[in-house]
């Protein structure tokens, strides 16, 4: 049986989103907290006990925060008729704009989790938000393609991520075309591996072969 949230996990779901819009101006610190509080209406003493003490806990948190906004968007009516690589620009270009009142906060995110001590949380956040989108767009498998599925939109979500930080056009156009040719590069690698797997007598010798003596 399930147990109940506890009033500090609500209070930490509450504040979350609010503490990365402030740490724009504050960065990850009490201090955001503290204008977050007041921002959703929380005794600021109860906002300091409920979130982590370090950076990397506010900021995971807050990611955590971004994913469930992002899952709470997408309902399958939503998602109803697209293709899978417009189900996953969808979820990705959707997840950029929950972020956006952030934008400044989430590049010092991002220099705060590429830190040793904070680099495992990164990956463990990264690899989450990855499966998230996955699931939101309807993914199913449980084989060796779950595993490269995530992997390879994570790199997506991340490379896209960078080019937004630095994004000055209007209405994002610089990330919306590196988007698109991300996504385009990842829908010709699944192909790519759904004509490799159904190769029934593939010759790994013959396939060397071919790479060393391309036939003219």
């Amino acid at each position: 049986m399930q147990s109940e949230p506890s009033p500090l996990h609500e209070i930490r779901e509450k504040l979350a989103l609010a503490v990365g819009e402030n740490a724009v101006f504050d960065g990850w610190t009490l201090a955001a907290v503290d204008a977050a509080a007041g921002q959703v209406g929380i005794n600021t003493a109860q906002a300091r006990l409920a979130m982590p003490k370090d950076r990397a806990g506010k900021i995971d948190l807050y990611i955590q925060a971004v994913d469930r906004e992002l899952e709470a968007w997408f309902t399958p009516a939503r998602l109803q008729g697209l293709k899978i690589r417009e189900k996953i620009r969808a979820i990705v270009w959707k997840r950029l704009e929950i972020m956006a009142p952030a934008r400044e906060a989430v590049r010092r995110a991002l220099s705060i989790l590429a830190m040793p001590q904070n680099v495992p949380a990164g990956l463990r956040s990264g690899w989450r938000t990855a499966d998230l989108m996955w699931r939101i767009a309807g993914d199913t498998s449980t084989d060796f393609n779950h595993y490269t599925k995530r992997a390879t939109l994570g790199g997506v979500y991340a490379s896209t991520l960078l080019v937004w930080l630095d994004d000055q056009s209007e209405g994002w156009t610089e990330t919306a075309a590196f988007l698109d040719r991300r996504i385009e590069d990842v829908m010709k690698f699944e192909k790519f591996k759904a004509q490799w797997k159904g190769q029934e007598h593939f010759s790994v010798s013959r396939f060397l072969g071919r790479l060393r003596y391309p036939a003219r």
